[in-house]
């Protein structure tokens, strides 16, 4: 089964500034990376290394290091057919583009399963299941 990771959770194993969501994430993003099943996509990548920089103030050199750490999962690169697959889920699920971007290359690389904190957990959009990690 495998399994899609939404940005948050890169961001959050990279936060020492919440220490439970921390080691929650780094637990489920470890466990995918040694499984061989997780998924990212180039936007995912995108996304940690502007908020690594702004938000987290990490040193460039961090930055890198993580982002070629990250290589080590499946990367699916956004291309025009997901922008417009995205943009179908957007309308079809009313909600936000990016996040339905996340799920155009979560369904593009046959993910079972989207680990993420800005969707209904449970609820599946396009036979994907999303989970929070964060709830009980």
């Amino acid at each position: 089964m495998k399994a899609f990771l939404d940005t948050n959770l890169i961001v959050y194993a990279n936060d020492a500034r919440l220490p439970e969501k921390q080691a929650r994430a780094i637990e489920v993003v470890t466990r995918l990376m040694r499984d061989g099943t997780g998924v990212i996509s180039t936007q995912v990548m995108q996304e940690y290394a502007v908020v690594a920089g702004s938000k987290l103030h990490q040193a460039p050199d961090a930055i890198l290091r993580q982002l070629l750490l990250l290589e080590s999962l499946e990367v699916v690169e956004i291309t025009p057919a997901l922008i417009r697959r995205g943009l179908e889920l957007q309308f079809r699920y009313q909600i936000d583009y990016w996040d339905a971007s996340i799920l155009a290359a979560a369904e593009h690389a046959r993910c079972d399963v989207l680990w993420t904190e800005d969707l209904n957990p449970g609820q599946l959009y396009a036979a994907i299941r999303t989970v929070n990690p964060f709830s009980g």
